[in-house]
């Protein structure tokens, strides 16, 4: 089983700064020749903004591995007039995306956009978005969702964000980033290690474990304010945290009373509970998404595999198994859906493995072989986790399907322990 207790964290900074190392390098591969194209041409007004917010839709587009970009050149075009859709379907795109751009009182703007369909030659819709000029990317971000919604029928997942932790030298940094991994700013730095970082249901909090007394130590830390609480500080190891669907409980690894099993509490650090009984090694709780269940990693049955218990502990019956195929699995993650369980498992190295648990499939995911803590995007299409690249300790994500793969790097920074944030709304 992965050491998850061994990692010994002294505390510099806490809240949300700016960060000064360099932003994520995004390297995508694996896509197909089969992407939906798409011209979205620059804003009217957009050369007033300090940044272009078309510049991110586009970027935000091609990251997804399902569009191409066509270059609309130098064309600008608002919404007050009609767009000559022939003139792209010429160009080989299938959908256009045009806007305005509308200073507002008190340094906001009005960003206002539109998505046509050429080939049947109508209007899909569109949607406005308020923001000042420090939020611009968040503008983007949101018309990127609003375009994939109405072309793909799923939600966009670009308004989420990311966590992850950085170490360089002997600093770790606990950051926050936008889901491409740009605009990063720093929520805690520490000369100890700071793991297992995990995102609350509502997106304001996160809970992670630090090892500023010297051992283990489970916080939640809001990031809005940088205030935080100690969630749990018993005797021992006190690890992996996970929230509950709805928030109010987290399910935690405790070694109070001698071997390390799984309890719940309160999100105030309020009413303790176990809910293993046994006498192995049971650890990284993941409850399922409708509340009634807990899936954990647990040595009982001579090495690590994945199982399920109820929500309300072992004493209302015992634990089921959950992962066969390999002869070590650990890290269970949840798929927002329900449907699915990443997990992590020893075939030819550490691999990323996707589980359907109604039909009992697996499918391996990745070709490297230091796979580490998987987190499911909201919209459940991607998952993202830390690998190892030659000597490199990086981010990766990949779509469900294996189908496209991405590479997040940051350059002279070793980074680790990625969590996706959840949708904020």
């Amino acid at each position: 089983m992965r050491a998850l207790f061994n990692r010994l964290c002294l505390l510099t900074l806490i809240g949300i700064s700016s960060s000064s190392f360099a932003q994520m390098q995004i390297e995508i591969s694996g896509v197909g020749q089969s992407l939906f194209p798409i011209a979205v041409t620059s804003f009217m007004a957009e050369n007033n903004l300090p940044a272009k917010v078309t510049d991110v839709v586009r970027s935000d587009l091609a990251n997804t591995g399902k569009f191409f970009n066509i270059d609309p050149g130098s064309t600008v075009q608002g919404i007050s007039e009609n767009p000559d859709l022939s003139f792209w379907t010429a160009r080989r795109a299938q959908a256009l995306a045009i806007g305005d751009v509308k200073p507002l009182p008190g340094g906001m703007f009005e960003i206002t956009y539109r998505l046509f369909d050429t080939v049947k030659k109508e209007s899909l819709g569109g949607t406005t978005v308020q923001v000042s000029n420090q939020e611009l990317r968040r503008a983007g971000h949101a018309i990127a969702d609003d375009i994939v919604q109405r072309l793909t029928g799923e939600r966009g997942i670009f308004s989420t964000r990311l966590s992850y932790i950085t170490k360089n030298n002997k600093q770790f940094q606990l950051m926050i980033s936008d889901s491409d991994g740009q605009n990063s700013k720093v929520a805690l730095t520490s000369i100890e290690p700071i793991i297992s970082p995990v995102w609350s249901p509502d997106g304001k909090n996160v809970a992670y474990v630090s090892f500023e007394t010297k051992k283990p130590v489970v916080y939640v830390h809001e990031l809005a304010t940088g205030k935080r609480i100690v969630l749990a500080n018993q005797k021992g190891n006190n690890s992996a945290p996970a929230w509950s669907p709805d928030g109010s409980k987290l399910a935690i690894s405790l070694s109070r009373d001698g071997n390390t099993q799984i309890y719940s509490l309160n999100a105030n650090g309020s009413n303790l509970k176990r809910l293993t009984v046994g006498s192995a090694v049971d650890t990284e709780p993941q409850w399922s998404r409708d509340g009634k269940s807990i899936y954990f990693t647990s040595d009982r049955g001579g090495s690590p595999q994945i199982y399920r218990m109820s929500s309300d502990g072992e004493v209302l019956g015992n634990a089921s198994r959950v992962t066969f195929k390999h002869s070590y699995a650990t890290s269970p993650r949840i798929s927002p859906d329900g449907r699915y369980l990443a997990y992590i498992a020893r075939a030819g190295g550490y691999k990323l493995q996707l589980l359907d648990l109604k039909t009992g499939d697996v499918l391996g995911l990745t070709q490297t072989n230091y796979d580490e803590t998987p987190s499911f995007a909201a919209n459940g299409k991607f998952i993202l986790y830390a690998t190892r690249i030659g000597s490199r300790n990086v981010l990766a994500a990949v779509s469900i399907d294996g189908s496209v793969k991405q590479t997040l790097s940051i350059p002279g920074s070793d980074v680790r322990e990625p969590a996706w944030g959840p949708f904020m709304n």
